[in-house]
């Protein structure tokens, strides 16, 4: 277990604790390396952590079919939804009434108003106290959904989850400045990891004959798994928020013991950490305008994926195909998580650069599959599971690499702020999305 300590404050730096810091020769410096097994904990748990913030959200947008139909299971054998109550769309594409687009903007519209306000003012919430707002909050949203009557009820459980993703994304963001840069790389195969295997056990589990609700209570403790890895999976460096509990005396930071040194190369960078003073709102300003070169080809790389995903994938729909339509969308959903995981977990062999190469292809797919949609040419559903797959590896590939470059380049006095600003072009890119989603299948499912 890392260095337990209050929930709610920072731990003081090096200089604070004791005076020898400014005359520590050069030899000492190897003790504050991380030994393997810190080094190791600090991946785990932020891969956790990464994992557990996405989760509901991810959820989500795989029930967002379910939701809309509000499919119950029967007291008869629990392994068939009930038909929706609604008569039956007369539209080729077998519509929803509301567009899945409708789940988008309810997963995503909280978390994008967080994450235009948080970096000016979160500084203000210590992270431990974030960190549970997340849990309840996600925890709160498997309930809220499980048991509501109405399709109003549901989104507002979607509400829920879309807070606990967007504070804890950009909280866990931020946080991934105080530790080694290999942690950026375990977050993010993390969140690819909350997508594949979020889709794939909502699906597995509906397919295995329990109800959408009974699936979602089951979910409910994975918050729990996130409180969990802050708390007692994570070896936080000195000058990094407490991630531990107890009142263990401040001073056993100073023990040479190898699960509780720094990570960082020397002391001078850390106390630049701990003490430097918040940044003026000029300065804020300045680094935003710097991170413009990732952040717009990253926002057009999430608006093309997420068109697709909650635009068109409910209208990709093949009557022949051995599936039902509800069946076909969690098909749809996982083969993207998995393709989201996968790039996301390939930094440390595959680094791109030229994020505005994702952007393009990504744009390419999503007009592709917009007139695959208009013109129903494309033969077989099998084509569909390559391309979603195909542009589950695109939109993976754009978010890893664009938050390890931002984090190699920004000075070390910015990083954290631009960690945590950065999250703001996926979120923009995925709520301008659902906006335009919800009027395209308002027109393709007025079509006979």
């Amino acid at each position: 277990m890392g260095p337990a300590g209050s929930l709610w404050h920072h731990i003081p730096s090096d200089s604070e604790e004791t005076g020898e810091d400014e005359d520590a020769s050069p030899s000492a410096e190897p003790e504050i390396i991380l030994d393997a097994f810190s080094q190791w904990r600090n991946n785990v748990g932020f891969w956790l952590l990464g994992l557990c913030n996405n989760f509901a959200y991810v959820v989500m947008l795989s029930a967002a079919h379910d939701i809309l139909s509000h499919q119950k299971v029967p007291a008869g054998n629990g392994t068939e939804p009930t038909p929706p109550s609604v008569p039956a769309n007369a539209s080729r594409y077998d519509c929803n009434a509301i567009s899945t687009g409708a789940v988008l903007l309810a997963d995503i519209l909280p978390t994008l108003l967080i994450k235009f306000s948080a970096p000016f003012c979160i500084h203000l919430l210590p992270y431990g106290l974030r960190v549970i707002i997340c849990v309840i909050t996600a925890w709160g949203s498997f309930l809220v959904v499980a048991f509501s009557t109405c399709t109003v009820q549901s989104l507002a459980g979607v509400v829920l989850a879309s807070i606990s993703s967007g504070l804890g994304e950009i909280t866990f963001l931020a946080l991934t400045s105080f530790f080694d840069s290999a942690v950026v790389s375990a977050w993010s195969s993390g969140t690819g990891g909350a997508g594949l295997l979020g889709a794939l056990s909502y699906l597995g589990l509906t397919e295995a004959g329990l109800s959408p609700q009974h699936t979602l209570l089951l979910m409910t403790i994975v918050p729990v798994i996130m409180q969990a890895s802050y708390s007692f999976v994570l070896a936080p460096p000195p000058g990094a928020p407490r991630c531990g509990w107890g009142n263990r005396p401040q001073k056993s930071l100073r023990s040479p013991s190898s699960t509780q040194q720094p990570l960082l190369e020397n002391k001078a960078t850390l106390q630049n950490k701990a003490q430097s003073p918040q940044l003026s709102l000029q300065e804020k300003g300045q680094v935003v305008k710097g991170l413009l070169k990732y952040l717009i080809p990253l926002a057009v790389v999430y608006f093309a994926e997420y068109f697709i995903n909650q635009g068109l994938f409910e209208l990709l729909y093949f009557h022949k195909a051995p599936f039902t339509h509800a069946q076909q969308y969690r098909w749809y959903q996982m083969l993207y998580q998995a393709g989201v995981f996968v790039s996301r977990s390939s930094a440390s062999c595959i680094r791109i650069r030229h994020i505005w190469l994702l952007a393009v292809l990504q744009c390419l797919n999503m007009v592709f599959l917009s007139v695959a949609v208009s013109k129903m040419f494309l033969p077989s559903i099998y084509i569909v599971f390559a391309l979603v797959l195909y542009e589950g590896l695109l939109g993976g590939a754009g978010y890893v690499n664009t938050f390890h470059c931002i984090s190699e380049k920004s000075k070390p006095e910015h990083r954290e702020f631009a960690m945590g600003v950065a999250c703001i072009a996926d979120t923009l890119g995925i709520s301008l999305s659902g906006a335009v989603a919800i009027p395209i299948h308002n027109h393709f499912c007025r079509l006979p």
